[in-house]
């Protein structure tokens, strides 16, 4: 039996023995999934990471979720209404339970609001606005904030409530320091209210998902998936040899070179569509000398000249072919057309320009280039170590030798988020679907904060993008905030802080015998999954 309590051994036993009773959509069936990089952690406000809420998602909830179409939905709470301008009154969903049978009530959503507002939080992004969570019974919740909040509702669907007694029980009243890779009980252990329960967690190996008999939706349960088994399987020819061979159901990477034969394999199909996630490059512009660079005494990244050179040097047309196979949307912006803040006219790409790239690295005085190193994830984007290979290359052109460090997500990103790095590429997701979320996290000058530069790992810093971020965060008029943030697109392409790249396209590949629902936030939603 996998290593549990004895409280949660009984409840999962229960569960088993409920199993029978519970609606399905039809006969109980086992779902095997397939990602190239594990979750690196089970705590709900650690990591905000596509990998992690892959999973997360699967066990626990938010006050507010999203639906097939991205949609906002009642989750937790079934009502919500503002009554001041800095007041937000939530009420909560009646008859829920934990998987261990604890009851769901205010003072698990007080508790999990602060706590996904602690320093080890990634999730500060989304309550940084608020002040507090104040109880006002047991089934209802004052959010109160510190400025007025546009967006707030957008950002609760990505923040999970846990359970107040199990976490005080296991000594996790606050999130694991994922960053510093800390040991912590909720790296391995997680108690949700969702339709799924941990059975077992060996990371980087397999993490066992079992049905939650006691799910408050179980009448209306549409799928009739009881076992769900994530194998993070690193090796691309591997992952699809799996999916071929029927060990495995799904994946949510393909790479877009098996794409076309994966969907034209017998028993196998292709699930495509664009996703909110855009590829760019950062800089370490905050250093007076850079940690891993052949220049001594400065920092070349400080000088928008080599960024727009390195931005001319990058043959976007080439990646989108040669390395995307046509599976990505060329771009100028932090953020795709779905997002609200995007425009046409803020789209715009710095042309490929080799000619114009090497006058400007001349006038940086960097005619004959320099080494720096160029960190990359390999198993988290599609294609992303082909993507950073190709600019090497590409970069080399102009005098600039970019020594690729590559490595998987599992190290990638504690490096990063260490701010150890020269130059790295990162992919950036939107859940709000608002343009904050992207400019608050990676360009607002990382200050300490909640949000504020929360991935702005190169410590961009420039006042006049931060006096735009912050009156977008507090403008309640949508027509004047739309104009702030059109500002803010002027900047962001007028001085270079990134190489913004393409958006991704996410082929999904499963078994024809699986319906799912697609969504562009390219998160799997397991309780609409039906296995034929």
């Amino acid at each position: 039996m996998p290593t549990l309590s004895r409280k949660l051994a009984l409840a999962a036993f229960a569960g088993m023995c409920a199993l029978a009773l519970t609606p399905v959509a039809s006969e109980a069936k086992p779902f095997r999934m397939s990602v190239s990089g594990d979750a690196n952690t089970m705590d709900p406000h650690s990591q905000n990471a596509g990998n992690v809420t892959l999973l997360l998602r699967q066990v626990y909830e938010p006050l507010i979720q999203r639906g097939k179409k991205l949609e906002l939905e009642p989750g937790l709470a079934t009502a919500w209404r503002q009554v001041e301008p800095l007041r937000w009154r939530f009420t909560l969903r009646p008859n829920v339970k934990f998987s261990n049978g604890n009851a769901f009530n205010a003072d698990d959503v007080v508790f999990s609001i602060a706590r996904s507002k602690h320093q080890f939080s990634q999730y500060g992004i989304f309550t940084d606005t608020i002040d507090q969570a104040v109880k006002v019974d047991d089934m209802t919740v004052d959010i109160l904030t510190k400025i007025p909040d546009p967006i707030l509702i957008q950002k609760l669907p990505s923040v999970y409530m846990m359970d107040k007694e199990w976490s005080e029980a296991n000594n996790a009243t606050r999130p694991q320091n994922a960053t510093a890779r800390e040991e912590f009980f909720t790296a391995r252990n997680a108690m949700g209210t969702g339709p799924f329960m941990v059975r077992s967690r060996e990371p980087d190996v397999r993490t066992v998902l079992a049905q939650h008999t006691g799910w408050w939706n179980n009448a209306a349960r549409e799928t009739n998936v009881t076992e769900i088994v994530f194998q993070p399987i690193a090796q691309a020819a591997t992952r699809t040899a799996a999916l071929r061979s029927g060990e495995i159901d799904f994946i949510l990477d393909p790479p877009v070179q098996d794409v076309g034969q994966l969907g034209q394999a017998p028993g196998l199909k292709i699930v495509n569509g664009p996703e909110v996630r855009t590829i760019f490059i950062s800089f370490d512009t905050s250093r007076d000398e850079l940690l891993y660079s052949s220049v001594k005494g400065k920092n070349p990244f400080k000088d928008i000249r080599v960024r727009l050179a390195m931005y001319h040097a990058a043959n976007i047309d080439a990646i989108h072919t040669r390395v995307m196979r046509g599976s990505s949307v060329n771009t100028g912006s932090l953020y795709p057309e779905a997002v609200n803040g995007y425009s046409k006219e803020g789209d715009k790409r710095y042309p490929f320009n080799l000619a114009e790239a090497r006058k400007l690295m001349r006038e940086a005085g960097y005619a004959d280039g320099f080494e720096v190193t160029f960190d990359c994830p390999n198993n988290r984007y599609i294609n992303d170590e082909a993507i950073c290979q190709a600019l090497v290359a590409m970069w080399a052109q102009i005098g600039i030798k970019a020594n690729l460090l590559a490595q998987p997500l599992a190290t990638y990103f504690p490096k990063i988020q260490r701010d150890d790095t020269s130059l790295y590429l990162l992919g950036w997701g939107v859940p709000t679907y608002d343009a904050l979320y992207s400019i608050q996290a990676l360009i607002r000058t990382k200050d300490g904060q909640p949000g504020n530069g929360s991935w702005n790992h190169g410590r961009f810093s420039d006042p006049d993008f931060d006096r735009v971020i912050d009156r977008v965060k507090t403008e309640l008029d949508q027509d004047a905030r739309r104009r702030l943030i059109g500002e803010f697109n002027k900047l962001y392409h007028e001085r270079v802080p990134h190489i913004p790249l393409h958006h991704q396209m996410i082929p999904w590949a499963t078994r024809s015998n699986i319906d799912l629902v697609h969504r562009a936030d390219n998160q799997l939603e397991v309780k609409w999954v039906k296995v034929n």
